[in-house]
């Protein structure tokens, strides 16, 4: 029973972190770069737009979930000793460094784009479009990283 509980909550873990790395990965390929030839007002209205909306139940439980997922496979995998411990806090780890960029770099840039946006579009944009899109892409990359432990430890689990 142990092994089943560990290989559904590394599927949900897997599923979630999955999302939330190709949602980077969206912002780093294709919507920064689409942005970054509109003007100024285009750009800061389209960004505080999208940082309003993804705040929303659906975001919140892959946001989340994968976290909480990751944890629990964890918990279960040191307690029970199914699947693979190390690939498990291997992921957890590349996904707190996710959150804490999250949380440190990108949500205090949105905020202070939408604070800024009244004083002018092009002095808002100045500060917040080239650090938002780097740290951006380093939780694209921790996120990946840590889909590919919870990939590995899936396997390893099955």
């Amino acid at each position: 029973m142990a092994e089943f509980s560990v290989v559904i909550l590394l599927l949900l873990a897997t599923v979630t972190t999955a999302l939330i790395a190709g949602l980077f990965f969206a912002f780093v390929c294709g919507v920064m770069p689409g942005l970054s030839g509109v003007d100024d007002r285009a750009f800061t209205s389209a960004m505080v737009s999208i940082n309003t909306s993804i705040q929303n139940p659906l975001f919140a439980l892959a946001f989340f979930g994968a976290f909480f997922f990751t944890g629990g496979a964890l918990v279960i995998g040191i307690a029970t000793g199914a699947g693979s411990v190390t690939a498990t806090a291997v992921a957890l780890a590349c996904y707190v460094a996710t959150l804490v960029i999250t949380f440190a770099k990108n949500i205090p840039l949105n905020l202070r784009l939408e604070g800024a946006v009244p004083r002018g579009a092009a002095d808002a944009r100045r500060g917040f479009e080239t650090s938002w899109a780097h740290w951006n892409g380093v939780r694209a990359v921790t996120a990946t990283a840590a889909v590919a432990s919870l990939g590995l430890a899936l396997v390893s689990a099955t």
